[in-house]
């Protein structure tokens, strides 16, 4: 699984789901991001240092996109402190509640926890105790998104 988070909101604005970590699924996760927000461009992407985000398919998409890159150092485990934690909760709450008999049931048990769960149940404290769709509203009220 390749996640983007929103470090304002907290929320997974992008996701895809492979077999394998590759820049394919690395560019189908951004590209998701893409289309859930409205505007990205100059918006900086922060990755660890997978050679999947240095890929040349990789950094063609944000190019594509008008965004920017950024990676970690080698050895700072601080940069991605924000998506280790996600991927954790993910784990706790989802990976090894059961044994998953098929990747469909898996897919869909992800894509059901972070829709429901992390993005409209899941209070942050950074936000204020708010979830991210919460902060999202408050923050972009859907008057302003219109205009």
């Amino acid at each position: 699984m390749c996640a983007f988070k929103d470090a304002h909101s907290r929320k997974i604005v992008g996701y895809s789901i492979g077999d394998r970590m590759t820049a394919s699924l690395a560019v189908d996760a951004l590209n998701n991001a893409v289309a859930m927000r409205a505007s990205v461009a100059g918006c900086i992407v922060h990755t660890d240092r997978g050679s999947q985000f240095r890929s040349n398919k990789f950094l063609a998409a944000l190019k594509h996109h008008g965004l920017r890159g950024s990676m970690g150092r080698v050895g700072a485990a601080g940069d991605n402190a924000a998506m280790e934690s996600f991927f954790a909760l993910l784990q706790k709450n989802v990976l090894n509640r059961r044994v998953w008999a098929t990747r469909v049931q898996l897919r869909t048990a992800i894509v059901a926890w972070i829709e429901t769960r992390h993005h409209r149940r899941r209070r942050q404290q950074c936000l204020g105790r708010l979830t991210p769709v919460e902060f999202e509203l408050i923050m972009n009220p859907p008057a302003a998104q219109a205009a």
